[in-house]
């Protein structure tokens, strides 16, 4: 496998990051974009650039055909997906395959494996990966047994799309006589919005924290972790803030589950980075899925560990043997990241429009991705993500206050975001204390408004 010119089929701060990868292994980058976003500064860094479609995604960044033409027309070799779009799509990975292109990512039978969560779940337990407790494979067409499941299982549980992602596609269960209509609406919504009607139940956890392995491994049989994130302060199943380390998990039980993942990732023959997500209560790690690609929060296991790892993806991509082995990877300090959207901060709703001002905070221990700058266009038509701050310190308390710091520097005018959001979330005593629940924010919220 080698290749000399990547397209980045994505756009926004990650299509940036790709690129500045791309340049320090001396490759050839193609930037993409959509007719809303011409005016894009990740077009300006790349070598090259295409125009792929009008500024529905559907019609751009998702038309797996436009994104091979635009690979052909430029002499591209390989295909970067970002995240979001078709990074997680095993029918565009396997296109990209057939054309004689290397796919930045995993092969398209182990996407396509770990994105269905029912049979994904069947090859964590086998490699010995604990999982949450739930139903042995899809759920039947005979809802008397899917109850008699359920109670075996136990209530409160969780009716889940076994094709879904992102939040879509699930549903809380409390009690037996709400299963049947629970089972029916997710199955409908299942095969409307993934073509796939299957579904599975698994115990709902009360409050669970959100834990993942950060994993990376090359085409010759290696794979290594690189430490945990806590990524439990979310909205609408949405990640807003990131840390890395996990507060208050003890270290043995990241380390047992860390080398689990790894020893998972070689059982199915994994290539390249990736991400298991495990939900974590009482002392028990509980898996949920795989993203089988670059997370938007790969920034801050970067900081903590001085580990690229755009680069290490894009040279298991090329064929090369891994740099480092596990012993050599070393986690020092504390690193959170702020997603900065561009929306009404407390409500969340969208704030598209133009950038009159865009200020983004530096200093010792801030790092800024980002695509914006004045003058800059917030299209409507896609993810609300302008920027991720990420600030690290020596330890946790000095991380919170350098992002404190930073958020109070960062200056936007002409759109809304939700900077003031983050600063709420920081100041809360929940908080700082460490290991809140992925409810946390949601409840919080609520609360304050009753």
């Amino acid at each position: 496998m080698s290749f000399k010119t990547v397209l980045v089929a994505n756009r926004g701060e990650i299509a940036l990051r790709v690129i500045r990868a791309c340049r320090t292994l001396g490759l050839r980058a193609v930037a993409v974009c959509s007719e809303a976003d011409r005016g894009g500064a990740w077009l300006q860094a790349a070598d090259d650039s295409v125009c792929i479609g009008p500024g529905r995604a559907a019609e751009s960044y998702l038309d797996a055909g436009a994104l091979l033409l635009a690979a052909e027309v430029t002499g591209a070799d390989a295909i970067h997906p970002g995240y979001g779009f078709l990074s997680e799509n095993a029918d565009f990975a396997a296109r990209v395959e057939q054309a004689g292109l290397t796919f930045i990512g995993p092969t398209s039978g182990v996407i396509r494996l770990m994105g269905d969560k029912i049979r994904a779940k069947a090859a964590m337990r086998a490699a010995g990966v604990p999982c949450v407790p739930g139903s042995d494979g899809a759920l039947p067409a005979d809802t008397a047994r899917c109850v008699e499941i359920a109670g075996e299982v136990g209530f409160p549980v969780i009716v889940k799309a076994a094709g879904g992602g992102g939040g879509r596609g699930m549903r809380v269960v409390r009690d037996a006589k709400e299963l049947g209509t629970a089972i029916a609406t997710t199955r409908e919504e299942a095969f409307r919005a993934f073509g796939n009607a299957e579904l599975y139940l698994e115990k709902f956890l009360e409050l669970p924290r959100h834990i993942e392995i950060q994993i990376l491994c090359d085409n010759h049989g290696n794979a290594i972790w690189l430490g945990e994130r806590d990524c439990s302060i979310q909205r609408r199943h949405q990640k807003l803030i990131e840390e890395a380390p996990a507060p208050g998990i003890p270290r043995e039980a990241i380390a047992v589950l860390g080398e689990r993942c790894a020893a998972a990732c070689r059982a199915i023959g994994y290539r390249g980075v990736g991400t298991f997500e495990f939900l974590y209560e009482d002392g028990t790690f509980a898996f949920i899925e795989m993203n089988t690609r670059i997370q938007v929060e790969h920034t801050i296991t970067e900081q903590v560990t001085g580990i690229d790892i755009v680069r290490e993806q894009l040279r298991a991509a090329l064929g090369e043997r891994l740099s480092l082995a596990q012993q050599d990877v070393r986690t020092e300090g504390h690193a959170i990241e702020c997603r900065i959207n561009a929306e009404q901060g407390f409500e969340g709703r969208p704030s598209p429009g133009r950038l009159t001002h865009w200020h983004a905070p530096g200093g010792p221990g801030i790092r800024v991705d980002s695509h914006m700058q004045a003058g800059a266009e917030v299209p409507p038509h896609y993810d609300s993500l302008i920027a991720k701050i990420i600030a690290s310190g020596r330890d946790r308390a000095e991380c919170m206050a350098r992002m404190k710091a930073a958020l109070a520097e960062l200056r936007v005018e002409g759109v809304a975001t939700n900077a003031a959001l983050h600063l709420f979330v920081l100041d809360q005593p929940a908080f700082e204390d460490g290991g809140v629940s992925i409810h946390f924010l949601e409840r919080k919220l609520q609360q304050d408004r009753a």
